[in-house]
């Protein structure tokens, strides 16, 4: 299985996305803001004529020579609150016209100070920051204002994953987990599903940092809330790849790939139709050999040959399983461990033989002198899928406690549709 992982350039585009549209502000957004401060203020007379002069070249979009008038009124002495936050509001307007955020950071950052604009007002107004300065790719104080907007307002899905974006464009992946771990913990608190986005671009910064058990962890989410197909040969390569894992289990393995409908290689088919044998599955054999033939990846080109060999090999002896399963069972049944057992139960599950099947898979692990009752356990779980328990199924997966794979390929099985898993 040379797999390598290919879906981490398509999860940061997908979760990056376009940028976080900024807001702007325009004269008549910024007068109704400060409708209810400007009830109870008025502004002089001598300033009421240059702001009106202002306002004119506002509207006739003549923004250096606004800027020009605004310049020479803020250099007056003596301006009350009010007209300093009128000041600071056209100076806004014009920052907003002409893309100057160094402007119109510091015209929103004085009129916050105020208490000319209610509390959702200056809230909307440290988002807007947040995300001019974000498409700006100026990520330090797109977080600086994201950070603002945070100290008061907490729920706020959109800075947070403005913030995790940012942390992530910086390079700074520790601080992308950091905050998107926050915000999934949140959203299970809420019982809601984390985005897909968030998810992809938290499993993007865990393989950048090389942590792999982060990354699996996340495709397992990413899977169970939104399965696609390549997540799992990702998935179970990395399984495969991990410190521990028991080459026993290969052919647990291969069952896991087959069922997701994720082995692309002719050699795989072929394997895994060897190891049934191997174990003596031959009913398994031939499902993974028909798998096989019916993508069209056996039985042509120059080893078309041996496939052939094989399928008509495996064919026979799935036959003779068949009449010789009563009398396999009377022989494991006498063994002094209960392998056997656990074993010929297996099969009798394959055959379709659910009860018969579990009970001596039960029986074996009961018995003892398994080389592993992790592994015996696994087989016992996918035995109640296969007979359409899934609660059975999921109450056996989760006493499987070691760490060569078994506990590992249990969880992924509760991943698999039950009506994929069932057959």
């Amino acid at each position: 299985m040379n797999k390598i992982s290919y879906l981490f350039a398509a999860m940061m585009v997908a979760a990056i996305g376009s940028g976080v549209s900024p807001v702007t502000i325009n004269t008549a957004q910024a007068q109704e803001a400060a409708a209810d401060a400007s009830k109870q203020l008025t502004v002089r007379a001598e300033m009421g004529k240059p702001l009106a002069e202002i306002q004119e070249l506002l509207n006739a979009k003549q923004y250096p020579q606004a800027v020009e008038k605004i310049n020479a009124l803020e250099a007056l002495d003596k301006k009350t609150p009010y007209e300093i936050f009128a000041i600071d509001r056209m100076r806004a307007v014009v920052a907003s016209s002409t893309n100057d955020s160094a402007m119109m950071a510091q015209s929103f950052d004085k009129m916050i100070q105020t208490d000319f604009l209610k509390d959702p007002e200056k809230l909307r107004l440290i988002e807007a920051m947040a995300g001019t300065f974000f498409n700006e790719k100026k990520y330090d104080l797109a977080k600086a204002w994201a950070q603002r907007y945070l100290a008061k307002d907490n729920s706020n899905q959109g800075m947070h994953n403005l913030m995790a974006r940012a942390y992530y464009l910086e390079n700074d992946y520790a601080g992308t987990i950091k905050v998107l771990t926050a915000v999934i913990a949140e959203d299970d608190k809420a019982k809601r599903n984390p985005s897909q986005e968030n998810l992809r671009l938290l499993a993007g910064s865990y393989q950048q940092i090389k942590d792999n058990n982060g990354y699996a962890l996340v495709l397992e989410r990413m899977l169970e809330l939104y399965p696609q197909k390549e997540y799992w040969g990702d998935l179970l390569y990395r399984i495969e790849h991990r410190p521990g894992f028991a080459e026993r289990l290969r052919l647990d393995l291969y069952r896991l790939l087959l069922v997701t409908d994720s082995l692309d290689d002719a050699s795989q088919y072929v394997e895994m139709t060897e190891l049934a044998l191997l174990a003596g599955l031959p009913i398994e054999a031939k499902a993974a050999i028909d798998a096989g033939y019916a993508a069209n990846m056996l039985g042509n080109g120059k080893e078309g040959a041996k496939h052939k060999q094989l399928r008509d090999r495996t064919y026979k002896q799935a036959a003779d399983d068949l009449k010789n399963l009563d009398a396999g069972e009377a022989s494991a049944k006498a063994s002094k461990t209960g392998i056997g057992m656990v074993n010929i139960g297996y099969n009798y599950v394959l055959n379709g033989q659910f009860d018969k099947g579990i009970g001596l898979i039960e029986q074996g692990i009961a018995k003892g002198g398994l080389k592993s009752v992790d592994e015996a356990k696994l087989h016992l779980g996918m035995a109640y899928l296969h007979a359409g328990n899934r609660e059975k199924a999921k109450e056996v997966f989760k006493t499987i406690q070691g760490n060569d794979g078994a506990a590992d390929m249990g969880r992924l099985w509760l991943l698999v549709p039950a009506k994929t898993a069932s057959k």
